[in-house]
């Protein structure tokens, strides 16, 4: 670990490993350099090791300028450490399932308070998928120059090293399981908080519609009154070179296992209407300003990380089947992809 950085959640988070119990996995997945400091990749996880585990991972800060999806998964892995010292019922879980974190993906563009890596590469721009349409200038991805926001990077260039390491752990911990689901925390777009599914890049359905339909279905019937609109992406715009499609689609491929890739995108604009002087810094556009309601925002989301885990715990008791599959498919086209 690196003691000389500047950069409050990777301390943190260095904090968090400096006292974990011995059951707590850390990997590093190299280094990030930045002007003088050197920023390690870290993930961690907790649970069984075994190869059959379905497997939850949470994913945050791919966005410098996000600093709250960082913050957010940092609460809920020091709320899980102290929860396994005393809580049989999540100690039990674990025996059977495992929890993935790797909460700060992009180190050197939090510390720039840039949303590109510090090479002024757009994280969720970077993968090798291209937009079965064109998408909005600039929004939706480009390779015009990396001085403006949303720059892919090179077209013969390999990945940045950010996204390589989230790969790594992607791989390693998540797609060899019978069931996996990775959430990837953001923030910055609308007045609601969002929970997005592939595709990015496309307005066709993935493969796997009718069991991200179920999920959904289950969500909503446990917890009618939760506060997220749940969609597929496209539904509010297209991009190049998603790092979660390029997943699904290698994996989905290639396996009959079940990856479910879903991101957490806070509606920041909420938090801007409630104090209108957030407005007069970057930050304040993706991060809640007043501390009590960045204290709210650090709490908001237990439900749904909760519900996660129980999900991924008992998926074979709401994964679709063959007598099934066909509603939940037709259910889900209805929802999200009829005008």
């Amino acid at each position: 670990m690196n003691a000389q950085h500047d950069l409050t959640e990777l301390a943190e988070l260095e904090a968090i490993i400096a006292q974990a119990p011995s059951w707590l996995s850390v990997q590093q997945h190299g280094v990030i350099h930045a002007q003088t400091h050197q920023y390690p990749l870290y993930s961690l996880s907790l649970g069984s090791p075994a190869a059959d585990a379905p497997v939850l991972g949470f994913f945050g800060g791919v966005h410098g300028l996000e600093r709250i999806g960082s913050q957010i998964l940092l609460a809920l892995l020091q709320s899980l450490l102290v929860r396994m010292e005393w809580d049989s019922s999540l100690q039990h879980k674990l025996q059977k399932m495992r929890i993935v974190f790797m909460p700060l993906i992009n180190p050197a563009g939090m510390v720039k308070g840039w949303r590109s890596n510090g090479d002024g590469i757009d994280l969720m721009r970077n993968a090798p998928v291209e937009a079965s349409q064109r998408p909005a200038l600039l929004v939706g991805g480009h390779r015009i120059s990396r001085h403006l926001p949303w720059y892919r990077g090179s077209a013969d260039g390999d990945m940045a090293p950010e996204n390589q390491a989230l790969c790594e752990v992607v791989r390693e911990q998540l797609l060899s399981a019978p069931l996996s689901i990775a959430l990837d925390c953001h923030s910055g777009f609308g007045l609601r908080d969002r929970v997005w599914f592939p595709y990015a890049h496309t307005h066709e359905p993935i493969t796997h519609l009718p069991d991200v339909h179920a999920l959904a279905h289950l969500f909503q019937r446990s917890y009618p009154n939760h506060p997220y609109v749940i969609e597929p992406q496209a539904r509010q715009y297209l991009t190049h070179g998603d790092i979660w499609d390029y997943l699904y689609l290698q994996h989905s491929q290639s396996s009959q296992r079940i990856f479910l890739p879903l991101t957490l995108e806070l509606g920041s604009w909420l938090w801007i209407k409630k104090n209108p002087r957030q407005m007069l810094s970057l930050g304040g556009l993706f991060n809640p300003i007043v501390p009590h309601r960045q204290q709210r925002v650090l709490r908001k989301h237990l439900i749904l990380f909760e519900f996660l885990i129980r999900a991924v715990h008992d998926y074979q008791h709401w994964l679709t089947q063959p007598d099934n599959r066909a509603q939940h498919q037709q259910l889900a086209l209805q929802q999200w992809y009829q005008p």
